[in-house]
């Protein structure tokens, strides 16, 4: 039985279970989704943007799915302890892929913010979601964003309402445990009306006694006019799990959107970006990182599409590839006719440390108007010798001055956090990953556990 195959069967024969523990607005995609992926099936790595990942041999394994909404005997307060100390935030759970009610943060939200399951908002206050589900990450466009919307039950809602603005950052930490090998299918729904700001971190942690697993997240973001969205998401996940995300975002006029993914540890890592800029005067910025040790693999690929007048965006990409590890970029930037005034611009800048490791990277940029600025490059290379004679002649061990250079090839990225106590928190998390050097499996399941305070 081929990939795709498994799926579809699954669907034909529990979709009235998928239904039945879901939400009316989410059931009315699915039947179109499930048309879209029958059709395409799984992209093969002749498909440009997937030629570094294996898709079908991702989803390939019998995963479990959790169809009827069984509860996952886990305690995330239990099981998860922040990395960041005095990261002071509004923090909600996901686990696997269920939005976690049992405890919720004492501190209330402002009027007119909600954080809520989005499964339990979307049936009883449709009218907040259903002009923006599946809207913006269109089934008919990518078969595993199709998958996503087939499966998908329940997720996390942010809406925020004209003119509120959240003084306290909101955490989401996705939890991964299982027993058994298990499909975690995440929907993630933002959206900021006019005028609105918030302050997102969003936390993908692997317990670490869950089984091989892997999580299918689609994330849809809206910000209307005047709107801001500063958004890090951060993923410390074990070797033997996997990661498919999907981000698509509408930025309108004058609004701004901020993310910064980081990827200190995965073990396949897939993640797409598409944001359009739709309005005159939206502007983007994209500072990314990722660690790969081992035989890991990061890939990502990233399309902004500037739709409208004077608008900006900026993207920063950046890898360290260890051992045999690998990791991709192919990213494209689209100024569309009438696009006057565009300013954009994507870097990607890699390090391999090892003869093994390797980096792909391919920006692109088609440009259907004129009066514009807009650039790209990519360079790939080692560590600079004559940086680690000189600091090792000056006392600094190999290994200290190593993971010093390599922290301030990261700096660019960790400078775009913008909440004080995040952006140092990450600084201490990345000065510990660089300075274990390559981490094989087992040693890096017990740094995780011992930082998870689940044992």
């Amino acid at each position: 039985m081929n990939s795709e195959q498994q799926y579809i069967d699954l669907y034909t024969q529990s979709s009235g279970i998928i239904n039945a523990h879901s939400a009316p607005v989410m059931n009315a995609l699915r039947e179109q989704a499930f048309a879209d992926f029958r059709r395409m099936g799984f992209p093969t790595r002749k498909v440009e943007r997937y030629k570094y990942t294996d898709v079908a041999k991702l989803f390939e394994p019998d995963y479990g799915l959790n169809l009827n909404r069984l509860d996952i005997p886990v305690n995330p307060y239990d099981a998860f302890r922040c990395d960041v100390p005095n990261l002071s935030t509004s923090l909600y759970f996901v686990v696997n892929d269920s939005f976690y009610t049992r405890q919720l943060p004492q501190a209330h939200l402002p009027e007119g913010v909600i954080v809520d399951s989005l499964c339990r908002v979307a049936a009883t206050q449709p009218q907040l979601v259903e002009p923006y589900y599946g809207r913006l990450a269109q089934t008919g466009a990518d078969a595993l964003v199709a998958l996503n919307t087939m499966l998908a039950q329940d997720g996390v809602l942010i809406h925020v309402a004209r003119g509120c603005h959240i003084g306290r950052p909101v955490q989401i930490v996705n939890l991964l445990s299982a027993t058994s090998p298990v499909l975690a299918v995440r929907r993630l729904l933002i959206v900021l009306e006019q005028d609105a700001s918030l302050s997102l971190v969003s936390c993908n942690h692997t317990h670490p006694d869950c089984a091989p697993s892997t999580v299918s997240s689609v994330i849809e973001i809206d910000l209307a006019p005047g709107s801001r969205l500063e958004f890090c998401e951060l993923e410390e996940s074990t070797a033997d799990s996997s990661n498919s995300m999907h981000l698509n975002a509408r930025v309108d006029a004058m609004a701004r959107l901020e993310l910064v993914p980081v990827t200190l540890s995965c073990g396949h890592s897939r993640n797409n970006y598409l944001v359009s800029l739709d309005g005159e005067n939206a502007s983007l910025n994209i500072a990314a990182m990722g660690i790969c040790t081992g035989k890991r693999i990061a890939d990502s690929s990233a399309t902004v599409l500037h739709n409208a007048p004077r608008c900006n965006s900026q993207q920063t990409f950046r890898y360290v590839a260890e051992d045999q590890a690998r990791a991709a970029f192919e990213g494209l930037i689209r100024v569309a006719r009438g696009a006057h005034h565009t300013e954009a611009s994507q870097t990607s800048r890699n390090v391999v440390t090892s003869a093994d490791a390797r980096v792909h990277t391919a920006p692109q940029l088609e440009i259907y108007c004129d009066d514009v600025k807009c650039s790209h490059g990519a360079a790939t290379g080692s560590l600079d010798p004559r940086a680690m004679f000189y600091m090792q002649t000056r006392g600094i061990p190999r290994d200290t001055a190593r993971a010093m250079l390599l922290q301030a090839f990261m700096s660019d990225v960790l400078d775009a956090v913008r909440i004080e106590s995040l952006r140092q928190g990450l600084r201490r998390l990345v000065e510990r990953r660089l300075s274990h050097g390559a981490i094989d499996g087992e040693a890096e399941a017990a740094e995780l556990c011992e930082n998870c305070g689940a044992c």
